[in-house]
């Protein structure tokens, strides 16, 4: 059974994962057997990974687009390799394909490590450069983090759709999906906009 495994850090970067899965299409795994997440890499305990390696058999594939999305860290890298032994699993990284069935060669053990390395070292190398930006942007003086939510800049779509909420014409649901945005930031707009003392 071929299953695939999507990932990126937040669920702003939802268009990478749409990116994953139609790669993890291409190589005929059914969406029913795509697990995905919006987790950091190195976190260890991720819900939809354990789910995964909790879901396959022995002989089963597991593929993922690139080693990064499968994990940033060398650690959990070597102990998905050694569940991979134990279960006997085919992995397959982007277009490395590792047989774990048999047991690894050492050249392709290596190898993987090597991968799980590079991918470690991406991550430190962005996180050392964010950190850098921060810092700089904090001695010039830039304020930090999401601008607050006004009157003043709340979405033109919100602004165009609400007199039909308050005419009882759309549910908050129909709103919120009219606006692309979540039934919380419906919540949190509405207050914005009557607090400012604008009319029901």
């Amino acid at each position: 059974m071929l299953y695939g495994y999507a990932r990126c850090s937040t669920n702003e970067s939802k268009q990478d994962v749409e990116r994953q899965k139609r790669e993890l299409r291409k190589m005929r795994i059914q969406d029913s057997n795509i697990f995905f997440e919006y987790e950091s890499g190195t976190k260890a305990d991720r819900v939809q990974l354990e789910r995964l390696l909790a879901t396959v058999n022995a002989g089963d594939t597991i593929a993922t687009t690139e080693v990064s999305r499968l994990t940033r860290s060398t650690k959990q890298l070597c102990d998905i390799i050694e569940q991979a032994k134990e279960k006997r699993l085919e992995l397959i990284i982007g277009t490395f394909k590792v047989d774990c069935r048999n047991g690894l060669d050492p050249m392709t053990d290596g190898m993987l490590k090597m991968m799980g390395v590079f991918a470690e070292m991406e991550r430190n190398m962005i996180s050392q450069r964010v950190k850098s930006g921060m810092e700089n942007a904090k001695a010039k003086g830039s304020v930090l983090g999401r601008p607050e939510t006004t009157v003043d800049n709340l979405p033109a779509d919100f602004i165009r759709h609400y007199p039909k909420y308050t005419a009882k014409q759309l549910t908050q649901a129909e709103l919120a999906r009219l606006c692309n945005i979540s039934r919380q930031s419906v919540n949190k707009y509405i207050k914005i906009y009557k607090t400012a003392g604008n009319a029901e």
